[in-house]
């Protein structure tokens, strides 16, 4: 979704640069763009004055050609722009196809508590069939915010209201927004770099600015139908829409229906994870050293937290039903992940599976993280006070100390 003001901006070449380069990857594209600025603009130099109610446009038959002539003007700049192929640019050599055509479908509005809103329609349905087979074909769609009815009427849109339907319709992967500001903004002022789809809920609940509540609407929205992640970048940053897709930590904001960072219980097939990020404890010291073959037998007992496809931290609890105990062992968190509470959310964790396991403490033995264990609530016990068969392992050269947290 591109807002008109982002058409406007001095960097939407370096966009368009972008999108062509996902285009040549194989990224099936529908791009929506606005047209509010520019329709501010003609309607201003016909001397037409704007009439909003709800922060929706009245459109009356002489704004409805202002909305078609902005519309139409939009269209042709950004299919020049993808067309563009000169031997400087980093266009060259693209011949990327863009298509465009009636694939929104619209009503009007009607008449809404005695305001008849004319010409502002909302849409009606999107022909699913026919963008996917412009898709199949290798093009990009290209979606104005314009619809057309049965009855051969012209209808202003919103691009919210489009490129919501457009996602929702075509299932898409990702809904792509783009703001003036970074991403999504917390309380604090500070970019929120990825959060779950109810704390957009509540910044909408928050928000006086109209911009940014159309903006984080539209995020709500595809959400709560099915579009499973939805990114919010700058179009004032030049290459943000690149870092965002293609960087761990990314550029703007995530909104994921569930968290990004996934804690869950280890499978097999997160063996190679594991034990590359307890390598390097395990050579320092810190960790004792576990074979792939012990790893795989052990593997139930793992629980990882998962970012984007990457363990960034794991920890294991060995049950000792005799003495209702419990062993907590094998906690690391990749360097890059660290002081952002992951290990204290694996603890507890660790903590709830093993009151499930009807266990009534839990211990570790530690050589270098004494103090963040004892933050956490441990207590330093003696060597008599593991279990029996923990104490037959316990290895003397290590000197591990003994900490126990009951539950």
């Amino acid at each position: 979704m591109i807002s008109g003001e982002a058409v406007a901006d001095a960097n939407f070449a370096n966009i368009i640069h972008d999108i062509a380069l996902l285009n040549s990857l194989g990224v099936k594209l529908i791009l929506v763009h606005g047209a509010r600025p520019q329709i501010e603009e003609r309607a201003a130099l016909r001397g037409i004055s704007s009439r909003l109610e709800n922060d929706l446009r009245i459109t009356d038959a002489q704004t409805l050609e202002c909305v078609k002539d902005a519309s139409g003007s939009l269209r042709a700049h950004i299919e020049a722009l993808l067309t563009m192929g000169l031997a400087n640019s980093p266009m060259h050599g693209a011949q990327i196809r863009v298509c465009s055509g009636n694939f929104v479908i619209a009503k009007p509005i009607g008449i809404h508590d005695g305001v008849d809103f004319e010409h502002t329609g909302v849409v009606r349905r999107i022909d699913q069939q026919g963008i996917e087979k412009q898709l199949a074909d290798g093009s990009i769609v290209l979606l104005s915010p314009i619809g057309y009815s049965p009855t051969g009427e012209v209808f202003n849109l919103s691009v919210e209201d489009v490129a919501t339907q457009a996602a929702v319709t075509l299932q898409a992967d990702k809904l792509i927004v783009f703001s003036e500001q970074d991403g999504l903004m917390g309380n604090d002022g500070q970019l929120i770099q990825s959060c779950p789809l109810n704390t957009v809920k509540q910044l909408l609940l928050q928000c006086n600015n109209r911009e940014i509540s159309r903006l984080l609407r539209t995020v709500a929205n595809s959400g709560e139908k099915g579009v499973s992640r939805c990114h919010c970048v700058s179009y004032t940053d030049d290459g943000a829409l690149l870092q965002e897709l293609f960087t761990r930590d990314g550029a703007g904001t995530l909104v994921t229906e569930d968290h990004y960072e996934q804690l869950r219980t280890a499978t097999i097939d997160d063996v190679g994870g594991i034990l590359e990020l307890i390598e390097p404890l395990e050579i320092q010291g810190t960790l004792v050293k576990r074979s792939r073959e012990l790893l795989e037998n052990e593997i139930k007992l793992f629980t990882v937290i998962e970012r984007d496809g990457m363990i960034v931290a794991c920890a294991a609890l060995y049950p000792y039903a005799d003495s209702a105990s419990g062993e907590v062992a094998c906690v690391a968190t990749h360097p890059d992940y660290r002081g952002e509470d992951r290990g204290e959310r694996l603890l507890m964790a660790l903590e709830k599976k093993a009151q499930r396991l009807q266990l009534d403490k839990i211990f570790v033995l530690t050589t270098q993280t004494a103090h963040w264990f004892q933050e956490l609530g441990f207590v330093e016990v003696s060597l008599e006070e593991l279990p029996g068969e923990k104490q037959q392992l316990y290895n003397l050269q290590r000197n591990s100390k003994v900490f126990f947290k009951v539950l």
